[in-house]
């Protein structure tokens, strides 16, 4: 079973940085985009960014210009690395593989990392 692993997560104080890590081992790498998905108390999980395979990055508008994804396929771990973090940045922060167009469909998640951002 295919289950990417998360770590990095832990308390912050505002303004903070933080760099999460996911590796996902067991899979050919190179045909996954992979997403950090956060999700908060009492919210849905909402897409944070993502890295395709040819590494084109998406945001959302609330961590633009703070947060920044990046990958290694070598090492099959991609980074988010949290700039400037505030409190509403807390949340579980889930890690996402799945294949690309042209791939047999196949859709991993990890368990997650607990965000804290607080004085």
């Amino acid at each position: 079973q295919v289950q990417p692993v998360e770590s990095g997560g832990g308390l912050v104080q505002p303004g903070g940085s933080l760099t999460l890590s996911c590796v996902a081992s067991g899979i050919t790498f190179s045909r996954y985009s992979v997403g950090w998905y956060r999700q908060a108390p009492g919210k849905q999980r909402e897409l944070v960014a993502s890295v395709s395979s040819v590494r084109t990055t998406n945001y959302a508008d609330s961590v633009k210009g703070r947060f920044t994804i990046s990958r290694d396929n070598a090492k099959k771990t991609v980074y988010l690395q949290m700039n400037s973090l505030k409190p509403e940045d807390t949340a579980v922060y889930y890690c996402n593989c799945n294949t690309e167009p042209g791939w047999i469909r196949e859709d991993y998640w990890g368990r997650g990392t607990q965000v804290t951002v607080s004085s």
